[in-house]
């Protein structure tokens, strides 16, 4: 049964290592090296409150994990948050994207969001298909902003508002 609830720091270690396969063998992040699980503690503890970290359990494991963070540091973009989902390999086409998806798009209404925000990596078909199940529409990309693995990466901003007046 998958079970979703807010992440704790003993979960850090799990969502450590989710993150640190992204970071090893994908252009999902643009991290180049491993984090360390000090590192990861302080993020952890960037979130809470109006930054949800939720993960998703299955079987007594973190199968993965999202979050809503800042978009940007000026008070003006107060309304508005970027999401980040990530997935461990081995569950991944489980249904467990759609599931974390599902609880903090929810959860980023009742904190009163206007909009949130993906960036997803050029080539990412995986997320790309579940942001647009979701209703993200895409609203543009920046061109070769990353370099990993050798290669230019682009990033593809994707837009969702969940509290918007008609």
């Amino acid at each position: 049964m998958n079970t979703l609830r807010e992440a704790t720091l003993q979960d850090l270690p799990e969502m450590l290592a989710i993150y640190n396969e992204a970071v090893l063998h994908s252009t999902a992040t643009f991290d180049l090296e491993a984090q360390t699980l000090e590192e990861r503690t302080t993020w952890f503890h960037n979130h809470g409150g109006k930054y949800p970290l939720i993960v998703a359990e299955l079987d007594g494991k973190v199968a993965g994990y999202a979050c809503l963070s800042p978009f940007r540091a000026k008070p003006a973009y107060a309304y508005s948050t970027e999401l980040s989902i990530y997935i461990d390999a081995g569950f991944r086409g489980c249904g467990i994207g759609s599931a974390l998806m599902t609880d903090i798009l929810n959860r980023a209404a009742a904190l009163g969001y206007h909009t949130v925000i993906s960036g997803l990596v050029g080539g990412n078909e995986a997320s790309r298909r579940l942001h647009e199940k979701f209703g993200f529409a895409y609203i543009g990309a920046f061109q070769e902003v990353g370099l990993k693995f050798g290669e230019w990466q682009d990033v593809h901003f994707y837009q969702l508002f969940v509290n918007k007046k008609s």
